[in-house]
């Protein structure tokens, strides 16, 4: 359900803004989120690490080495992650086997909105939230 739910997010992602930014951000924080949530399925379910690899430069998100998603044109993403503390071109999330992280946090902006996607490196739950 998970798969088919990031695949969605990421048609519709791809598809262009022709909504407000206000639409394009919730739905970029929910493709996010699936995104995440979907790695850390994949590392329990295959008992090895997972990571979601988020390049800033270019608005996009994988999985390993699988293309995933590309934000709106008008989506910004900063990435904090908690090994490093600092945002960085590239940064990455990764999910253990035992559904742990490495954890951090993926800021999402579009005009005055924000969306916060959180992941907590004890459990590897994924939250996102309207600021």
């Amino acid at each position: 359900m998970l798969v088919i739910l990031g695949l969605a997010g990421g048609l519709v992602m791809a598809r262009g803004s022709s909504r407000s930014a206000g639409l394009d951000l919730r739905l970029a924080g929910n493709a996010v989120s699936g995104a995440l949530r979907l790695a850390r399925t994949e590392a329990i379910s295959r008992n090895t690490p997972v990571s979601v690899v988020f390049d800033q430069g270019t608005g996009t998100v994988r999985i390993g080495a699988r293309p995933l998603l590309s934000l709106p044109a008008g989506v910004a993403m900063a990435v904090i992650t908690t090994a490093d503390s600092s945002a960085g071109a590239q940064a990455a999330i990764s999910f253990l086997p035992d559904g742990s992280s490495t954890g951090g946090r993926v800021e999402l902006a579009a005009g005055s909105r924000r969306v916060r996607v959180v992941v907590e490196w004890l459990t590897g739950r994924v939250a996102a939230e309207a600021q």
